[in-house]
């Protein structure tokens, strides 16, 4: 900003010794219209309306006792006092709207054609059109890029709620199958008891028949859930879901896909479904994941139990670095969800020694909410 005000001020100088060339007027008046021309240009950067107004002003102004013709003034301007007013009208070009701008663009032509040689108005009128459509044009394409950019992450953010929408209705249809699995098994234990517990009295019966019927009940409220949740072109599922000891075959399948995966698995007790359910879902996409990102690296998952939590440490080497401001994707989200969902933990990322690193921490037996 210094430099820019010592600049207006040589420049304002300049005026001056001009005008005391071509014009007759006090020095006072001369000073006057040397500062009026270059002020506009100090406030057109936090006022370019205000600035507008004044070398708007200063165009009347300036034609004072000003002499064109052949052998004097071809403007009846000052060289600095046009290119101010030039760029005040630009600035504001720059920051207004279109409307904004073609009112300060016709008011402008105003003294053009007013004062203005015979010769030269008409190229006066159009280096004057011109700024302000070059400038009006250059910040309609700056806002479009801004509302493109904003758009952009907008999209960004919606498409990840999305996902997160998404991935918690999938996850609800598959606890469908394994609390549906659970209320079977209810149903079917209170119906055959009566015929499997010999000598069982008649309120004991009525018990276990009630029991039977509101486990029935329960699944068809259940299956009318899911009806709800499954979305209209996708068909409901038959096969029972997953748990953790089927992770060892989702590795067989890697491995003969050509994934080099090796780990241990051990059998673990009192895994609960959901948790099972949970770990397995987290295997699959981690193992798919490191095919897609990192083919042809070694892949190594590890389960163990510390303590109620089921810890599952998966880690893939790095084939190639990780891109600059790459962002998850939902298979990630999806995890996470998981996870949170039955309160456990879990971390994803690089580890700082070539490898990429899942590690999740799932309570073996969730407790309700």
């Amino acid at each position: 900003m210094p430099v820019l005000l010592l600049l207006l001020v040589s420049l304002a100088m300049a005026m001056v010794a001009t005008l005391e060339e071509t014009r007759v007027l006090p020095p006072e008046a001369l000073y006057l219209l040397a500062a009026g021309a270059v002020l506009p240009v100090v406030l057109a950067y936090r006022r370019p309306v205000a600035a507008w107004r004044l070398a708007f002003v200063m165009l009347f102004l300036g034609v004072v006792n000003a002499k064109v013709g052949p052998h004097d003034e071809p403007w009846p301007w000052n060289a600095v006092q046009i290119l101010a007013a030039l760029f005040v009208l630009g600035r504001l070009a720059w920051v207004s709207a279109p409307a904004v701008t073609a009112w300060a663009t016709g008011l402008f032509l105003i003294p053009v054609f007013l004062f203005s040689p015979h010769g030269n108005v008409l190229g006066g009128a159009l280096l004057v059109v011109a700024v302000a459509a070059l400038c009006s044009t250059a910040s309609y394409r700056r806002r479009a890029r801004e509302l493109l950019a904003e758009q952009t992450e907008l999209n960004e953010l919606e498409r990840a709620k999305r996902a997160v929408l998404e991935e918690r209705t999938r996850i609800a249809r598959e606890m469908h199958d394994v609390v549906a699995h659970h209320m079977s098994m209810i149903a079917v234990q209170a119906e055959t008891a009566p015929f499997r517990l010999a000598g069982l009295p008649d309120a004991a019966k009525d018990e276990l028949t009630s029991i039977a019927v509101a486990a029935r009940e329960a699944l068809t409220d259940m299956r009318r859930l899911l009806g709800v949740l499954r979305a209209e072109n996708q068909e409901a599922e038959r096969a029972p879901q997953p748990g953790y000891p089927e992770i060892t075959e989702l590795v067989s399948g890697a491995r003969r896909a050509g994934l080099a995966v090796s780990g241990e698995l051990p059998r673990l007790d009192g895994v609960d479904g959901t948790a099972g359910l949970t770990a397995y879902r987290i295997a699959q996409e981690a193992l798919a994941n490191a095919a897609r990102h990192a083919p042809g690296g070694p892949v190594r998952i590890l389960a163990r139990a510390d303590g109620d939590l089921l810890e599952l440490d998966i880690r893939n080497e790095l084939t190639s670095p990780p891109e600059a401001g790459h962002r998850p994707g939902h298979g990630l989200i999806g995890m996470r969800e998981r996870v949170a969902l039955l309160g456990g933990e879990l971390t994803a990322g690089p580890d700082g020694a070539g490898s990429y690193r899942v590690l999740a921490r799932i309570p073996r037996q969730p407790e309700a909410p």
